[in-house]
């Protein structure tokens, strides 16, 4: 079984990732990681090279060469599931979790995350909370369409854990 973990940037994808496929004795990839050690950049530098579109591009490359994975949590970039059919591919391939958070707590988060993110990079913290708002609202209706949605606040992976062994069970 694949276990995609959605969400927005700051929502823990990452760290739950790692903690669930611990307790699922899954293998663990962080498509980020991933896509920065296969081009050799960072997510910044390939956003400088490339924009975002050719980021996008790179970035469905490497979520179709995770379909092959047997047993494993994949965390994706928050805007993953966005864009071209990747949600369709996502679900028809795996579980889908989204991890939810408010727009405050994201932005508490990003604020205080010590991760360089391109898309808000020098941004102070009423712009910080004014654009997660705003893109957290074009992006929900993607999120939404996870199979399980959690809240992401305080995430026991032992229940997940539990739960996304009966969803499996039940396909």
């Amino acid at each position: 079984m694949l276990v995609f973990l959605t969400g927005y940037m700051g929502s823990g994808k990452s760290t739950a990732g790692k903690k669930l496929a611990r307790a699922l004795s899954y293998g663990f990839l962080d498509l980020d990681s991933r896509i920065e050690k296969n081009q050799g950049k960072s997510i910044s530098q390939i956003f400088e090279e490339k924009g975002e579109e050719g980021f996008r591009e790179i970035e469905r490359e490497e979520l179709h060469k995770s379909f092959e994975l047997k047993d494993y949590v994949v965390a994706l970039g928050g805007g993953t599931p966005c864009f071209f059919d990747n949600l369709e591919q996502i679900n028809r391939h795996g579980l889908s979790v989204y991890l939810k958070l408010s727009a405050r707590s994201l932005a508490m988060r990003l604020q205080q995350s010590k991760t360089s993110r391109p898309l808000i990079k020098g941004m102070n913290e009423g712009e910080l909370f004014e654009y997660v708002q705003q893109q957290l609202g074009e992006r929900e209706k993607f999120y939404n369409r996870s199979h399980l949605i959690v809240k992401g606040e305080n995430l026991d992976i032992k229940e997940l854990k539990k739960i996304l062994q009966q969803l499996a069970k039940d396909q």
